[in-house]
């Protein structure tokens, strides 16, 4: 029960700076062409992802109930792969083929590049 609890608590911390991030991107791009705010959270989320699960493998220093709390909980609320989906979609339905492709390849690229960046730098500190 305290692990659901650490997972509640993360989602609600994860989803509010997810919010936040959203609101000053959104509020200094006017008309984007892209959901400039949702490719943030992904590509930030996915280099915490990754830069926390190599530090904390490679100290081994994180119980279970911090781990939920982390990675599902604030890393899960932060990112928005569904809401990613639903852009994407809603821009090849208005015919933005070119915004759509796009918005596609630079989530996948620049989120497994993220990772893999955010996993070698934990290994260096």
């Amino acid at each position: 029960m305290y692990k659901l609890l650490m997972v509640g608590l993360g989602g609600f911390v994860g989803s509010t700076l997810r919010y936040i991030s959203n609101q000053v991107l959104y509020h200094n791009f006017t008309k984007p062409w892209l959901p400039y705010g949702t490719l943030f959270v992904n590509i930030v989320g996915c280099f915490l992802i990754g830069w926390l699960h190599g530090f904390f493998e490679a100290r081994q220093i994180i119980n279970l109930e911090l781990r939920a709390f982390i990675f599902i909980g604030v890393l899960g609320g932060f990112t928005t792969f569904s809401t990613f989906g639903y852009e994407t979609f809603g821009l090849a339905k208005n015919g933005q083929i070119f915004a759509s492709f796009s918005n596609l390849f630079l989530h996948l690229l620049l989120g497994l590049l993220a990772v893999w960046i955010g996993d070698i730098l934990s290994k260096s500190f």
